[in-house]
């Protein structure tokens, strides 16, 4: 495991071509990541998912996938969930949070059933964000709730529930992206509350949560770095780690989001300096993908030892 590099990536179809097997061969990324794109029904996935592991000879090799239902659903070829949004899930726990145990379990242990069966062992979920009134919709309803204590408790539930059923999870957007005001596919958001207001609502629900994986918020937190957005600032990786007290594996949000702004070579190596553990590259290409791969350093005593207590919760 120690000659694998610090990144994750995503790969282009249904199968491994052969410039992405040599690819894996020559950079070994610490993991990889599937999207619909990859996902045609349960047997092909199955198929994918061995062949990325029979490279690197590891039956635990990490292989993540953004599964939390509602509009993101990458396993929409395979089945339908789109009315179980977090949304349904915020609601249902106000209501009668008995019926919410028995309901959130049931679409926890079914989604890690599906995911194990083809081959995935890191859900990127539960999402922490609060649900802000007037921000962008790219949270909207994948947000439980606009209360933060309700937010960090059926997160709390969400990271359990699958650790029971061997699959690792990703808090995100780490540390809170509920008041972006533009979605950062596309656009760099820029929140201005001040440290007070944010260590009262958007920075709760992600502290003290027994997850192995946390993903940064490409958002500039102006009142606390006006230059930087999360996932390149020394100042806000050492608030998560001190303040917020995440103690285990930091991943980039994707590196090809325009919310960053520079070149791909600059936006790798600025996420390594500023502290993140992990650089996650999605869209499949290639020519980036040597990029990533090229400044992404190997891994490291710490992401090792934290890597080996996720192998642990694996059956």
């Amino acid at each position: 495991m120690n000659k694998r590099r610090a990144f994750i990536i995503g790969i282009k179809s249904t199968k491994l071509s052969k410039k992405e097997k040599k690819f894996l061969n020559k950079y070994k990324p610490w993991g990889v990541i599937l999207f619909t794109r990859n996902i045609k029904n349960i047997e092909q996935t199955f198929k994918l998912t061995s062949s990325i592991r029979k490279i690197f000879k590891d039956r635990k090799y990490p292989i993540l996938i953004d599964q939390e239902g509602g509009r993101v659903n990458r396993l929409k070829n395979i089945i339908s969930f789109d009315n179980l949004t977090s949304e349904f899930f915020g609601k249902k726990y106000l209501k009668n949070i008995r019926e919410f145990k028995t309901y959130y379990k049931l679409f926890i242990d079914k989604t890690s059933y599906l995911l194990r069966s083809i081959g995935i062992n890191i859900n990127t979920s539960p999402v922490l964000d609060l649900r802000v009134k007037g921000s962008s919709n790219i949270i909207g309803d994948r947000s439980f709730s606009k209360n933060p204590k309700i937010v960090s408790k059926i997160g709390d539930f969400c990271i359990d529930y699958f650790h029971k059923n061997s699959i690792g999870t990703v808090i995100k957007h780490i540390p809170g992206h509920g008041l972006a005001k533009v979605d950062s596919h596309n656009f760099t958001p820029i929140v201005k509350k001040n440290l007070n207001y944010l260590n009262k609502n958007d920075f709760v629900p992600f502290r003290n949560k027994k997850t192995f994986f946390a993903m940064t918020a490409h958002i500039i937190f102006d009142k606390i770095d006006n230059e930087n957005t999360v996932t390149h600032s020394k100042k806000l990786i050492k608030l998560i780690r001190n303040k917020i007290g995440f103690k285990n594996i930091l991943i980039s949000d994707d590196l090809s989001m325009k919310s960053l702004k520079y070149s791909l070579k600059n936006n790798t190596i600025k996420t390594f300096n500023a502290g993140c553990d992990l650089a996650l590259h999605c869209n499949g290409n290639l020519n980036e993908m040597e990029i990533v791969g090229k400044n992404a350093p190997l891994l490291n005593k710490f992401i090792l030892k934290k890597t080996s207590q996720f192998y642990r919760i694996l059956s």
